[in-house]
């Protein structure tokens, strides 16, 4: 059974492609699972620092707090994680995560995470990449400051099917953000993000599916062209 786990743990997530068995058994052996249902906060503004925290299915979104409203900094799927900064540089944060549909969530404490940082340097390695990867994500965000906001959100649209899209027969399905945090993410006004999607939809390169909370993009490479990816 053991074994089992750890296969599936090396698949779903890709922070652990390159750990070695012994260290995907351990982290078995110390995590923790947790389930949140939609709108609950999964990681208060105190709390992090405590822990890295993987997706096991559903979505959340991390938002950072000014005065009395909240900006969508990153929305995140199954496979990814959070956490990881807060526990190496401690610093204080004015971020909370929130599960967006139903969550199932595995936990490392920053001690045990930490230890097996040093004990596996392939996971170590591993997690360079990906942070790495980040801030290049957020370097692209700053270099279209001053672009469209139609090129704005392809690219927003493009960078969420490429983490987390599943291909199915006619396109590619991912969790339909709704529209005010898919405006944050893309730097662009609500109003400009449904006019956008709007557009979209009528020339068939989008489908929303309201029932299953699924957008359907039917046209990945159209909208890659637009965001200048191609």
């Amino acid at each position: 059974m053991l074994s089992m786990q750890a296969d599936t743990l090396s698949e779903l997530y890709p922070l652990f492609h390159a750990a070695s068995p012994e260290t995907i058994d351990w982290l078995i052996s110390v995590a923790t699972h947790h389930d949140y249902p939609a709108n609950r906060a999964v990681v208060m503004e105190d709390a992090w620092g405590n822990a890295v925290y993987f997706i096991e299915s559903g979505w959340v979104k991390v938002r950072r707090h000014a005065e009395e409203s909240s900006i969508t900094l990153a929305v995140l799927g199954k496979g990814d994680f959070f956490g990881e900064m807060a526990i190496l540089d401690e610093s204080p944060r004015s971020t909370d995560v929130v599960a967006m549909t139903a969550v199932k969530l595995m936990s490392i404490s920053a001690q045990r995470f930490i230890q097996t940082l040093f004990k596996d340097p392939q996971l170590h390695h591993r997690l360079l990449q990906l942070m790495v990867q980040r801030i290049r994500q957020t370097n692209l965000r700053f270099q279209l400051l001053h672009q469209p906001p139609a090129v704005k959100l392809a690219n927003t649209l493009t960078a969420i099917q490429e983490a987390y899209g599943e291909a199915v027969a006619d396109g590619v399905e991912l969790f339909n953000i709704p529209r005010k945090d898919l405006a944050d993410l893309a730097g662009i006004t609500r109003e400009e993000a449904e006019k956008i999607m709007g557009k979209l939809a009528e020339k068939g390169w989008i489908v929303e599916d309201a029932v299953r909370s699924v957008l359907l993009l039917k046209n990945t490479r159209q909208l890659a062209h637009l965001a200048g990816r191609l």
